[in-house]
Formats: C-alpha cells, structure tokens, sequence
C-alpha cells in the first residue's frame, strides 16, 4: 500500500480542536499587517479588500477575497466594500481561469461555525477551480487532498495577473 505524507493537512485539523484557536488572533489580519506578501501568499492588496491563496486548498488555485476590516458580519459592509468585493472576485475568477482553465468554480462565503466557517470572526468569500472528474477517493477513504501546483508559483502568476490588469487604462 502507497502512504503519502501530509503534514501540513494535521496542522490544519489541530486548529479546529477545542482550546487551540487564539481568541484574538485573526490569520487574515495577520497577513493583512505582513510586510512579506509573497510568504503569506497575499496575491492582491486593494483599497479596502484583498485577495490571498488559501494555504490549505481544497483545489490547486484556491482564493480567497477578503474585506480589510475585521469583520464576521456580512451586513457591516459598505457599498464602497461590497463593491471591490465582487470587483476582485470577479477578477480572481478571470485570472483562474486564465492560468488553470478550470471546467468550473465553485464561489462562496461560510457565515458562521454553523455554516462551514473555519474563521467565522473575518468573511470571506472562497474562489475553489473545479475541473470534471477532480474528485476521487482520497478525501473520502484517506482524508487526503492532493494539490498538484506549487503555491509560490501560482501566487507569482497571479500577482503579476492583478498588476497587469489593475493598471489605469490610459
């Protein structure tokens, strides 16, 4: 039998065991106050949201859109907010399809533990590329994902994506 370590996956899981989350750690604030984009794999920073690759994915490409005020209440945001949300998700969706060609996505926001939320204290919204047949057996029988990109390298193209296309049209 094939064995494939993950030891990243485990290190996930921890933090949703009771007493293991920091009350007043935020992971997006923390990576939203990061001088080292790169590292905390922030693909986009916006006026008043940005755009990060999930460091556990579900998908390779996995995004997330993210409103820079710390927030878990969907009704808190402003139109000035909600408004460069759909903007950069909207963009996000373009650059996955540009770098992966994705068959689909699937775009959505958990809110609350409830719901599916991992961080139910910071919305954000969940760009995963889905491509016919990505599913397979090892999520059900070995609660394993395989991602088959390299994070660094997509984060690079999709910065590189955002600054292309973000630039004032003349």
């Amino acid at each position: 039998m094939d064995r494939l370590y993950s030891p990243w996956r485990s290190q996930y899981i921890e933090t949703f065991k009771a007493g293991a989350e920091k009350k007043d750690e935020c992971v997006f604030c923390s990576a939203l106050g990061s001088n080292d984009d790169a590292e905390r794999l922030v693909v986009h920073r916006g006026e008043n949201v940005f755009v990060i690759m999930n460091l556990y994915p579900y998908n390779s490409g996995h995004l997330m859109v993210i409103p820079n005020r710390h927030t878990g209440e969907f009704q808190s945001l402003s139109e000035v907010e909600l408004t460069e949300c759909m903007q950069l998700l909207k963009l996000s969706q373009q650059a996955l399809t540009e770098m992966s060609h994705p068959h689909g996505f699937n775009i959505g926001m958990n809110l609350g533990r409830a719901a599916g939320a991992g961080i139910e204290g910071h919305l954000h919204w969940h760009l995963v590329p889905r491509w016919n047949g990505d599913t397979n057996f090892m999520p059900v029988l070995a609660d394993v994902k395989l991602v088959s990109e390299d994070l660094q390298k997509q984060r690079t193209y999709l910065h590189e994506y955002f600054l292309k296309n973000l630039r004032p049209k003349e």
